[in-house]
């Protein structure tokens, strides 16, 4: 005889042995027992949660010649006919090879006819979203208003997809995912029927990788049965050829201390291992996502499928991490899920994993929101600015902050000359025109171009001087972020101004007049510039 399936060998023959459903089952039964059938049920939810067999179920419950409590008896000649499969009235149609409006005509020209042998003639579309919408049409009189011995059975794992008016004619009945331990105690049970040794940590790991389906997790079961000895959470890892716990753990904390290097060669060893990097990246998008539900729910019970040590390690892991940067962390893996479709997988990982590491690779606003918070928090050092050691004969060149940008020298008119001797021994709050009056509607722009400068710009004031525009702002992240060769927001500033005022200035930075200068002493005011610069 020929090896049959886990899942079919075990498949529930009544509604009392589905797993995880008895919101449906209980209702099935009671309609079942007090007779009331109705003439068309949709059963919608995601794969393996048992809509099929349901299905099957109650083709054979309503024409049970003696059912037991709403369910098949299971021994009398139509149930066994139906379950051999010899039963013509029951009929199964696979809508996605069987969707064209050809097949549903045929459909229908066959309802008209009474059952052959049963009490009632039972069809079960399976994935029924896949009609086309003329296929649909051609259903929709017979749905609305079949014969009286016909049943219909329709069930999709994508109800969005359906038409209202197909929709608003069946009973509705959803699936949902089958609890953890519920999969985990059916793992055990067949294991036990089968003679397999089953580890409770593979038991779960089986059940996290099945994601509520019980067919899936059945499967899996099936390939690691093949395997010697004992079923253990390491050999559910090689037959699944994921990279498993220890693996994921390893790789966040490498993640958590910026070490590209490390990230990569730990990559590699599992690419060579033939770790399939789209389910690296699902399980590592899973990791990040634990671990922002850690983060976010004080005190547990957590909705997270693992063993209680690796419940443990993820609480630990999870101090590593603050909740902005795990948030940045899974869009960086979501976004790069849609590339792995026409990609090179390996190189799609080695990008989200090199951006994850290196903030400064990032150009979405919560990373950015993420790098500033870090900063404001003391947990990341801005890097060291070389000193300048001023010109002796020009003192004012020693003012030279890291958003001030060199301005070329131009030719100058004698008239322009005359002056120039009076205000370079003046800083630069001396040389000021004025506060920009206009200075508000720059910021507008800014909000448009680019939001997070105009945030940080709020409250704030400029100053035209020197062909610079002189900014005046209390917050601290405005430097941070205009510092450094990342041009993109001098230039959004820049841009702006040109736009409100006419002209293209270079920006610098708004310095008060101290008094020393105010007096006249050009050493008092020098002595000043030199604090200055030990501040910055």
């Amino acid at each position: 005889m020929a090896y049959q399936a886990l899942y079919r060998k075990y498949r529930p023959q009544t509604f009392s042995e589905v797993y995880g459903q008895e919101h449906i089952t209980k209702t099935l039964e009671a309609e079942i027992e007090s007779g009331k059938i109705g003439h068309a049920y949709l059963f919608t939810g995601t794969r393996g949660t048992g809509k099929t067999t349901c299905a099957k179920i109650l083709a054979r419950a309503i024409n049970c010649t003696a059912p037991k409590a709403g369910n098949p008896c299971g021994e009398c000649d139509m149930c066994r006919m139906i379950l051999s499969g010899e039963a013509t009235d029951i009929v199964e149609i696979d809508a996605a090879s069987n969707n064209g409006v050809d097949s549903i005509r045929e459909l229908r020209e066959q309802v008209v006819f009474t059952p052959a042998a049963a009490k009632y003639r039972v069809y079960i579309i399976d994935e029924v979203h896949m009609l086309s919408i003329g296929a649909f049409n051609a259903l929709l009189k017979t749905l609305e208003e079949p014969p009286e011995h016909v049943v219909f059975i329709l069930a999709t794992t994508e109800v969005h997809k359906l038409p209202a008016t197909i929709l608003s004619r069946c009973q509705r009945f959803d699936f949902r995912r089958i609890d953890t331990e519920k999969i985990v105690e059916r793992l055990k049970y067949v294991a036990e029927k089968e003679n397999l040794r089953l580890t409770d940590d593979a038991a779960m790991l089986i059940a996290a990788a099945a994601d509520g389906g019980m067919r899936d997790a059945l499967s899996i079961l099936d390939l690691c049965a093949g395997s010697e000895g004992e079923i253990t959470e390491a050999s559910v890892v090689s037959v699944c050829s994921m990279a498993g716990n220890e693996y994921l753990l390893n790789m966040a904390d490498l993640i958590s201390a910026r070490d590209t290097g490390g990230v990569l060669t730990l990559l590699d060893k599992l690419h060579n291992s033939s770790v399939d990097m789209n389910r690296l990246l699902v399980e590592l998008t899973a990791h990040f996502r634990n671990l922002m539900v850690i983060k976010t729910i004080a005190s547990g019970p957590w909705p997270i499928v693992c063993s209680k040590a690796h419940m443990a390690a993820l609480q630990n892991q999870a101090q590593k991490f603050s909740l902005p940067e795990i948030m940045a962390i899974l869009g960086i893996l979501q976004n790069s899920a849609a590339l792995m479709v026409d990609s090179n997988r390996r190189s799609v990982m080695e990008m989200a994993l090199l951006r994850i590491c290196t903030p400064a690779l990032r150009n979405d606003i919560a990373s950015l929101e993420m790098r500033i918070a870090a900063l404001e928090a003391g947990t990341v050092k801005a890097p060291a600015k070389p000193k300048e050691t001023p010109p002796a004969e020009e003192p004012e060149a020693a003012k030279a902050p890291d958003i001030t940008e060199s301005v070329k020298t131009e030719e100058k008119t004698p008239a322009d000359k005359a002056p120039a001797k009076e205000t370079a021994e003046k800083p630069a709050a001396a040389q000021q025109t004025g506060e920009v009056l206009n200075w508000q509607d720059i910021i507008e722009v800014l909000k448009t171009t680019c939001p997070l400068i105009a945030g940080v710009l709020k409250d704030s004031k400029a100053y035209i001087g020197g062909g610079r525009l002189l900014i005046d702002t209390g917050n601290t992240q405005f430097k941070t972020l205009v510092n450094g060769s990342n041009t993109t927001y001098r230039e959004a500033i820049k841009s702006a101004a040109e736009e409100v005022l006419g002209k293209r200035y270079n920006l610098g930075p708004y310095v008060k007049e101290s008094a020393a200068a105010a007096s006249g002493d050009p050493l008092a005011a020098f002595a000043d510039k030199l604090k200055i610069l030990e501040n910055d």
